[in-house]
């Protein structure tokens, strides 16, 4: 793409790419930016730079002690982030790498267990009790939950559907994964009210192939090996270079 010259301030070009980076700089106002209007006054101050810098050119600024002391530490610190930069993209992985931090770390990438499971929600512990006295002496819990059920999931009999350890408030979690397959538990009180939990189903977690998190993997596989070679960094160059911490 063409980076056309929009404007020339004493010798010196204003960009297409000069205005876009402007834009970026806005960052959440850009928005405001991007007509006709905004555009003339990204352009005004664009020019009003260059105009402050010829004029601190002009007036000597630039050697001001003030401004070359800050001038060296903006050095300083730009350097010491460009080093880091080389030195950590410098690195790279193999899928053999991959594979084996894979085998060694496996647990750091297990499939959740699932369950899947219904409810009953009433107010009071009274009532849960009642209800579960008649499921025990035969009433079908779907058709407990859709008479008595305060919950939205009454319409669905009290299917929560398929979810997760940590999707649920934590004593609701707590209790589903105790449990096993066709149980029923109760009451269980939450921040909503009491319970009476059906466990429809349950999957225990189990290892996932490398295949469907191989980017999470080689992601932390990379994140590690930066973090060896940084340690080894610092303790090669304190060899080199006297360091003393008051």
């Amino acid at each position: 793409m063409e980076n056309k010259i929009l404007a020339v301030v004493d010798g010196r070009d204003i960009t297409q790419n000069d205005l876009y980076e402007l834009l970026q700089n806005v960052g959440q106002n850009a928005g405001s930016f991007k007509d006709e209007e905004g555009q003339k006054q990204l352009m005004n101050e664009l020019v009003m730079q260059e105009l402050l810098y010829s004029d601190a050119k002009a007036r000597h600024l630039d050697q001001d002690a003030e401004f070359i002391s800050a001038l060296q530490h903006m050095q300083r610190t730009l350097l010491k982030q460009y080093a880091l930069n080389k030195l950590l993209t410098s690195i790279e992985i193999t899928d053999e790498e991959i594979s084996a931090y894979f085998e060694s770390h496996k647990a750091l990438f297990q499939k959740p267990g699932m369950a899947t499971a219904s409810h009953i929600l009433v107010s009071t512990k009274e009532e849960a009790d009642s209800i579960l006295d008649e499921i025990n002496k035969g009433l079908d819990f779907k058709e407990a939950a859709t008479k008595y059920s305060s919950c939205p999931s009454k319409a669905e009999g009290g299917s929560l559907g398929e979810f997760s350890p940590g999707q649920m408030v934590p004593e609701f979690d707590k209790a589903v994964f105790a449990m096993s397959p066709g149980e029923i538990v109760g009451p269980v009180q939450t921040q909503f009210g009491y319970h009476l939990i059906k466990l429809d189903s349950l999957s225990k977690e189990t290892a996932a192939p490398l295949d469907d998190v191989a980017a999470k993997v080689k992601e932390q596989c990379l994140l590690a090996k930066r973090q060896n070679l940084y340690l080894k960094k610092q303790v090669e160059l304190q060899e080199i270079y006297t360091v003393d911490i008051k």
